[in-house]
């Protein structure tokens, strides 16, 4: 690996290690074995290697896990099991889901990184959209693109938050399939 490589992934592992916010350009120079000064060279300054490093997660764990197709008989099964791995996930990848609330709450005082996330989530809504209709991206409608794709990464943060904080009171697949259920009994009274 090159410098800018070796960076990168030491720029991960001080994510898993130390999170966002705690992390160093020293602590990054020493687990990439590189100077300093490569930091700035190759990325122009440690957020943003911070930033493609944590991105680069994020796309790796979309591609891999992140996917909303669960197993079941029915939709609501399928739903909760979706719904299960992704708190698994919460739990067993938990430094990345907390690097992800420490960027978007460093994100408030940097707007370069705000608008990186905006753009991401701008990104996801017509993809979860799309696969929660079970049909291709550039044919999912707009209508769901601002509704289900806005509501399901408002649960999705909602979830991971409570999971992050609370895990044991946290709720499972079954339980927020139950409470869509009722939710949505409730908007039609």
């Amino acid at each position: 690996m090159g410098n800018r490589e070796d960076l990168l992934a030491g720029a991960r592992r001080c994510l898993e290690e130390k999170g966002y916010l705690r992390t160093t350009v020293r602590d990054i120079s020493s687990a990439a074995s590189v100077s300093m000064a490569a930091i700035g060279y190759h990325f122009g300054s440690r957020e943003a290697l911070l930033n493609q490093a944590l991105f680069a997660a994020m796309d790796e764990w979309a591609a891999g896990s992140g996917r909303l197709a669960g197993q079941g008989d029915t939709a609501e099964e399928r739903y909760a099991d979706m719904w299960d791995r992704k708190i698994q996930d919460f739990g067993d990848m938990r430094w990345l889901w907390t690097a992800n609330v420490e960027a978007f709450v460093h994100a408030q005082s940097s707007p370069e990184l705000l608008a990186v996330l905006a753009e991401s989530q701008r990104r996801s809504r017509p993809m979860v959209a799309a696969q929660l209709r079970g049909v291709p991206e550039e044919v999912v409608a707009e209508e769901d693109v601002r509704s289900l794709g806005s509501v399901h990464l408002a649960l999705l943060t909602g979830v991971m938050v409570q999971c992050l904080t609370d895990a044991e009171s946290a709720p499972n697949g079954r339980e927020i399939a139950q409470g869509l259920r009722r939710m949505a009994e409730l908007l039609e009274s």
